[in-house]
């Protein structure tokens, strides 16, 4: 399978975890997100170094960590590790890859400065419909480079 089946799959159980009823805030996605990232890289992550990534206070940090846990997202004992379940992994993934999507749209219309928070801001408020929408258009300017150099081009000439 390529690698944009296997992403959609990924949208699809995303889509029907809300029909579920599993709402998920958008701070509790933050976390998901994060806790996907460093799970990636060594298997669990700490309370500390997620409020650390996150810039928040340890103890908010494990009020959320707490009810990921209460929804099946993670596991977590008191003062040790923090991991995720299966259904924690797949939403995870989901998150990140909705993040970098975005991320990588915004970036090519020419978004520096307020790459991330513009990115942050959006995640959270998109429909699934412009989500695929962007993926679509990502690949196709990656297709095309000659389009988004003309973009990037004509970009330029609007700002003098």
């Amino acid at each position: 399978m390529g690698e944009n089946q296997r992403q959609f799959h990924t949208f699809r159980g995303y889509q029907m975890l809300k029909r579920d009823k599993l709402q998920l805030t958008p701070s509790m996605e933050d976390y998901l997100e994060m806790i996907y990232r460093n799970c990636k890289k060594v298997g669990y992550v700490r309370i500390y170094q997620l409020s650390d990534a996150l810039n928040v206070q340890a103890p908010s940090a494990t009020r959320t960590v707490q009810r990921l846990a209460k929804v099946g997202l993670v596991k977590y004992q008191k003062y040790g590790i923090i991991q995720l379940t299966k259904e924690g992994e797949r939403i995870g993934e989901f998150l990140l890859e909705r993040h970098l999507l975005i991320e990588s749209f915004l970036s090519k219309l020419g978004i520096t400065d307020t790459l991330l928070k513009d990115t942050e801001m959006i995640e959270h408020n998109i429909s699934m419909e412009a989500l695929e929408s962007i993926e679509a258009f990502n690949a196709f300017l990656e297709e095309n480079p000659e389009i988004l150099k003309e973009y990037e081009e004509f970009k330029k000439s609007r700002e003098l």
